[in-house]
């Protein structure tokens, strides 16, 4: 399955709609951020550069205990993840502003967690631009592998830096990310292991949104090296 940090996305795609300040401060500010192979207990308290990120509120994905839904129960070896809860978009990612698309990548983020959870990409696709390459290689990667029973453990992502580098004027704006994701282990129907494990990675990412018609959209993703 194609990993956020394919060298095939070691470069932004040249459509990018991007000035060449903003990519600048893209490559200054995170290179050498990405930590190879590192497991998630390792990953969760190491942080790229920048350090610092603004407050915005998360995407829900925790069901009410008050709710009486089902209890939730992470994939294993044993059989695919039930009752993920659906993430629900902070009213702050629907704003064309600075903080709304620091919300709104953060949602993106869970709503590929739980793609990779479930094998069901279509939230993910609604909110992805056809021109994100590395977006559609990572929602079929999903979806091949939850193809004739087959199933994913692990693999969800985490986002602990979003720094949005606005500019009012621009038609695309830009923000650099920390993304860490779990390891991923790829199983067959019939419980035995399909391939080997891809391991957790800790990653500088450029990430590229566009507000129309009253909302976000991803419009290209790639590791910056």
């Amino acid at each position: 399955m194609p990993r956020l940090s394919s060298a095939t996305f070691r470069f932004l795609n040249a459509g990018t709609l991007v000035t060449g300040v903003a990519l600048a401060l893209l490559l200054s500010g995170c290179q050498g951020a990405s930590t190879p192979s590192t497991s998630p207990s390792e990953t969760s308290s190491t942080t790229a550069s920048p350090t610092t990120s603004s407050s915005v509120p998360a995407a829900s994905a925790t069901p009410s205990a008050a709710s009486g839904a089902a209890a939730y129960k992470p994939a294993d070896a044993k059989g695919k993840a039930q009752n993920v809860p659906i993430p629900v978009m902070p009213e702050l990612a629907k704003e064309n502003s600075k903080a709304g698309l620091e919300a709104f990548i953060g949602y993106w983020f869970q709503l590929l967690s739980y793609s990779y959870e479930t094998g069901d990409d279509s939230r993910a696709k609604e909110l992805s631009s056809e021109s994100c390459l590395l977006c559609t290689d990572l929602l079929s990667g999903v979806a091949t592998n939850y193809t004739d029973g087959r199933w994913l453990i692990g693999g969800q992502y985490r986002t602990p830096v979003i720094e949005v580098l606005w500019q009012p004027s621009a038609a695309s704006q830009t923000a650099k990310v920390q993304v860490l994701q779990q390891q991923t282990i790829y199983m067959n129907a019939d419980g035995t292991n399909g391939r080997e494990p891809t391991a957790a990675t800790n990653d500088a990412a450029a990430f590229f949104g566009v507000f129309n018609n009253g909302s976000w959209s991803t419009t290209d993703l790639g590791v910056i090296r």
